[in-house]
């Protein structure tokens, strides 16, 4: 009798840790941070391919995307997927891509700290090459990385502050590219 209350005792015991880590993990991904996966080369050199970040969703609460963030947001054309992309223009700038540069506000934009300076950018379907766009209040303009290989804004427009997911903060997989995602503004 004695090695049943035992046995039933360790059940109790890991039945209600096993809870309690469940609980934990429910609450640190409903309110904290999420887990997303990389899928394609839009954002290469940055991130690869495959690899696994954590996005701060409650980032947003205590303030809005700041130029050279990365954030996950839902996909314009599918809300079912996540993009990622590198937050290029916030509310009332002016975005222009002339010669392969682009241009925030007139000034051009500093990007070497995370794209190589032969890298050059090109307008598409909604911002054309020597056109500018205003970015309206509550939207974003972003730009992945690659920009030969990433759908963004150029393409399909502004990113609704309702779309974003969060700031991608840690990248945790694969562990030879584990750490911190920094903002070069910052």
């Amino acid at each position: 009798m004695e090695f049943l209350r035992k046995i039933y005792g360790f059940l109790l015991d890991t039945i209600q840790t096993l809870l309690l880590v469940f609980a934990v993990f429910l609450v640190i991904y409903v309110f904290l941070f999420r887990p997303f996966q990389v899928s394609g080369n839009s954002m290469y050199p940055t991130f690869l391919d495959k690899q696994y970040v954590l996005t701060n969703i409650i980032a947003l609460k205590f303030g809005q995307p700041k130029y050279g963030d990365t954030i996950v947001f839902k996909a314009p054309n599918d809300s079912e997927k996540d993009y990622i992309k590198r937050v290029i223009g916030v509310p009332g700038d002016r975005i222009m891509v002339r010669n392969g540069d682009v241009y925030v506000n007139e000034q051009l934009l500093n990007q070497n700290e995370y794209l190589p300076s032969s890298v050059k950018t090109y307008g598409g379907s909604f911002l054309k090459e020597n056109a500018s766009v205003l970015v309206p209040a509550d939207s974003y303009f972003v730009m992945g990385d690659n920009r030969n290989g990433s759908s963004d804004s150029r393409e399909w427009g502004f990113v609704p502050l309702r779309s974003i997911v969060g700031r991608s903060f840690f990248v945790y997989w694969p562990l030879n590219r584990m750490g911190v995602v920094n903002n070069p503004h910052n």
